[in-house]
């Protein structure tokens, strides 16, 4: 008897992304609207999901493959985040950053396998997506932020990675402001726009890889040696599946949880500043900054000279916010950006957009070959762009046979801890939330 694996959640109108809308228009999408038939079908088009296609099409390029996505591939969850590739530890679902220095260096592998990936396809197809290998500053704004960067400093020089302290004259050196107290620098990140970045990876995809947007998957039904997906308009039957939903894949539950836990965050992006108002910034024209505690406010400043503010985090197990969200969102960035620019008064946040991270409690993702025999990358733990790059890449290597110590690091990763049943896993994480955002402080 055949069985189906139906879809309860897909992506919804969550404000205005402005990488996206910052962009050039883009090509009309093509949609799933009749029956197709592949070798390979990769459900997502997020990071994690165009690098499982572009590995499945490298390694197995006389099998087709078909690479799906229920929205605009850049518009949603993947073009949404902040834009940084993260090599380093940096569990922001912990207490702290560092764990231990074996587990430390295996990330660091992982994390620094799916940047390399990604960097040699960008400079291969030469896709325009401000990619940068600047790294990242890591800045404090009290005593307790400099000593979670001590902490993290003691836990880089444990692993042997390198790091530069950076005083108050010198962040605002970089920053324009003098909001910081101190900062540290890793070179080893890379940073990026991202719904440029998504639109050209699927761009360039090999030619035996074609692709479907606005084209939500309602269920898998499991037909022996075939499985069929079923859209609105029509239908793919394929030998095999990959799936690569992230946080949509979050089930909930007495006996259905997974552990996965849908986390949105949110961010705003101002207008373009004039000369007068680059001006009084100063600063370098572009950098990029973590807040010493990982619930404060991330700031990216933008070669096309926006600035980009990202805080706040609402647990929504619907992967739906609400304009009230938003709302609060947007007047939480504009105290952070007033805090941090005063100088910059008159430049206005243009754009307000949710997105959701996939977090487990035990830092714990899926990864491998499922019961029903779909295999799938699922749980980045806030690392979406480095990690998820780096599960795209060998759930593909792995669906096709091969093995490797990076496929065994992520066969043998935890697995989500299981959640409590709802309302109790909403009220414990909200609360566990608020606790984190209030500890913050200053830090916001």
């Amino acid at each position: 008897m055949a069985s189906k694996l139906e879809f309860a959640r897909f992506p919804a109108p969550d404000g205005v992304n402005g990488w996206w809308e910052s962009l050039p228009p883009a090509a009309q999408a093509e949609t799933v609207s009749s029956a197709y038939e592949c070798d390979w079908v990769v459900i997502g088009g997020g990071i994690t999901g165009l690098c499982a296609a572009r590995r499945l099409a490298e390694l197995a390029p006389n099998a087709s493959v078909a690479l799906v996505e229920a929205d605009r591939i850049g518009r949603t969850t993947a073009g949404r985040n902040s834009g940084f590739f993260v090599d380093l530890p940096h569990d922001i679902s912990s207490e702290g950053y560092s764990r231990s220095v074996e587990a430390d260096k295996a990330d660091v592998r992982l994390q620094r396998h799916g940047i390399d990936y990604v960097r040699s396809v960008v400079r291969q197809h030469n896709i325009e997506c401000d990619w940068r290998d600047d790294g990242k500053y890591h800045a404090s704004v009290n005593r307790r932020g400099q000593a979670a960067l001590a902490h993290f400093a003691e836990g880089l020089s444990r692993i042997g990675e390198p790091f530069d302290w950076l005083d108050k004259a010198a962040i605002k050196a970089v920053t324009g402001t003098d909001f910081y107290q101190g900062a540290l620098f890793t070179p080893g990140c890379s940073t990026v726009q991202p719904a440029a970045l998504m639109r050209g990876l699927a761009a360039t995809l090999p030619p035996n890889t074609k692709v479907f947007e606005m084209s939500a998957v309602k269920a898998i039904e499991d037909c022996g040696n075939t499985k069929v997906l079923t859209f609105a308009h029509g239908t793919i039957t394929a030998k095999r599946v990959v799936l690569c939903t992230n946080a949509y894949a979050a089930t909930f539950g007495a006996g259905h949880s997974n552990g996965l836990l849908p986390v949105y965050t949110f961010a705003s992006m101002t207008r373009v500043m004039n000369p007068d108002e680059v001006g009084k910034l100063g600063g370098a024209r572009s950098w990029a900054l973590i807040p010493a505690d990982p619930m404060g406010t991330t700031v990216r400043r933008l070669i096309t000279d926006r600035i980009c503010i990202r805080n706040h985090f609402a647990f929504r197990p619907g992967l739906e916010v609400s304009p009230a969200d938003l709302a609060k969102a947007k007047s939480l960035h504009q105290r952070s950006f007033d805090r941090r620019f005063p100088m910059l008064k008159d430049v206005e946040l243009e754009y307000t957009w949710g997105g959701p991270l996939c977090l487990s409690a035990n830092s714990g993702a899926l990864f491998g070959r499922r019961n029903d025999g779909v295999f799938e990358a699922v749980g980045c733990n806030g690392l979406g762009l480095s990690r998820g790059s780096a599960a795209g890449k060998l759930i593909a290597e792995y669906a096709l046979g091969q093995s490797s110590a990076l496929i065994h690091q992520l066969l043998n990763q935890p697995h989500p801890r299981l959640l409590p049943a709802r309302p109790l896993a909403d009220v414990a994480v909200s609360a566990a939330i608020w606790v984190k955002e209030f500890t913050a402080g200053v830090e916001l």
